[in-house]
């Protein structure tokens, strides 16, 4: 087994609902769904990409991976591991597990008197794929696998990666409906002291999976969490990376002061939303680009 039983208790306790049968699997019902599923507000996804919240399955094939232990992650970095050398589920398996476990994870909206029943009858078959809940995707030995099954019964997937596998982008024969890479440094002194590399070479494989980004057919977005005292400084820095790049959209978010994270940082190391917005700005004037929406309840600015 991949994680030990008090480390799957405790991500379990947290809402984590793990897929197959060695415990690197996991889907868990993202804020925004719920609060869809009560006509209280949608995830900014689905103001900027029009994808339904309601309809979104947050999964990672990957839980126990990673090549970085980010100050700013939500999650116990200190169970983090960066080789694969274990056995592994199928994408059918994880992709079938996790969505009964969101079915079981949302069967009490069915007694709530304030849920929208068309959306939660509609939530019992989720259309999107957010991979990304936790770890690298890309790490999944079958992650190609993963988004051709995905296609297969007519998913969008939205993949998250740390850029830390730019051999395996390149190799991708299926690509997701969007791929986001990270991008939380404008240089490789910053990206160190904030990501926390476990790997060799990490700003050097960063730069070569930002230089694969122009070839990918499918929409493609740079996303930075900015750390308040860490990360929002040098917008030049940013700018040049996001001209060489040269992503469809830049998403430009704050840190949250949640989970893990905690005992890393501090409350002061969340920016309010006029602070990630002037920085944004910034960012935006320095490589040619424009804000193009904003969604001020999750603190994110979008660049086109």
């Amino acid at each position: 087994m991949l994680l030990k039983d008090e480390d799957k208790r405790d991500l379990e306790k947290k809402g984590y609902r793990f897929a197959g049968e060695h415990r690197h699997a996991a889907a868990k019902v993202c804020h925004w769904t719920r609060k869809s599923l009560v006509d209280e507000g949608v995830c900014y996804k689905e103001r900027f990409y029009g994808i339904k919240s309601h309809r979104c399955l947050q999964m990672s094939p990957s839980i126990p991976f990673c090549h970085h232990k980010c100050l700013f992650c939500w999650r116990d970095v200190s169970i983090t591991k960066t080789e694969w050398v274990e056995e592994y589920d199928e994408p059918k398996t994880i992709i079938d597990d996790c969505i009964e476990n969101q079915r079981n994870l949302l069967c009490g909206y069915f007694g709530n008197s304030k849920a929208n029943m068309k959306k939660l009858q509609e939530a019992q078959d989720p259309k999107n794929a957010a991979i990304s809940l936790a770890g690298e995707p890309m790490l999944y030995p079958e992650i190609d696998g993963l988004l051709e099954e995905f296609k297969r019964r007519d998913f969008t997937t939205f993949l998250v990666t740390n850029g830390m596998t730019p051999s395996k982008l390149k190799e991708l024969e299926t690509e997701p409906t969007q791929l986001y890479v990270s991008l939380d440094a404008p240089n490789e002194k910053d990206y160190k002291s904030l990501c926390q590399p476990q790997v060799d070479n990490g700003w050097k494989l960063l730069n070569e999976s930002l230089e694969l980004l122009s070839s990918f057919d499918c929409r493609t977005v740079l996303r930075t969490t900015c750390v308040k005292g860490y990360n929002m400084m040098k917008p030049e820095g940013y700018a040049e990376l996001i001209r060489r790049s040269n992503p469809d959209f830049v998403e430009i978010k704050a840190y949250m002061y949640v989970g893990n994270s905690r005992q890393r940082l501090e409350l002061g190391n969340m920016p309010s939303f006029s602070e990630v917005k002037e920085f944004a700005e910034s960012v935006a004037k320095l490589c040619g680009r424009e804000v193009v929406d904003e969604a001020y309840e999750s603190r994110v600015v979008l660049l086109s």
